[in-house]
């Protein structure tokens, strides 16, 4: 039986914030800010997939990232439990769970 979830995930699941000090003759000193990716939106993709899911994932303007999963009850069970997971780079806190109506004509697991 189909069923569709929404979810949240709290804690380090976005990109996060790495300095590098570079020294340079001309410059004493000159810092680098980058953002490095931890992944969560492309490894909740590939396992939605890979358990037949469809849906969506997106990151939110507060650092976090949310979506909606469909498919069988079990793919559904198993994608929760990686999420609660997450990627190697990730530190998962919560992942908030709530059911919806099933939608019809989705094709496939997107990235938003």
């Amino acid at each position: 039986m189909s069923q569709r979830i929404s979810f949240k995930v709290h804690g380090t699941v976005q990109g996060l914030r790495q300095s590098t000090t570079v020294h340079l003759p001309t410059n004493p000193c000159l810092t680098n800010r980058k953002k490095t990716g931890v992944n969560f939106r492309s490894f909740t993709q590939k396992k939605a997939s890979a358990y037949g899911l469809t849906g969506w994932v997106s990151n939110t303007s507060n650092e976090k990232v949310v979506g909606e999963a469909q498919g069988d009850g079990e793919a559904v069970k198993k994608l929760l439990k990686d999420l609660n997971n997450g990627p190697s780079a990730a530190h998962v806190v919560k992942v908030e769970k709530e059911e919806l109506e099933v939608r019809e004509g989705e094709m496939a697991f997107s990235v938003r």
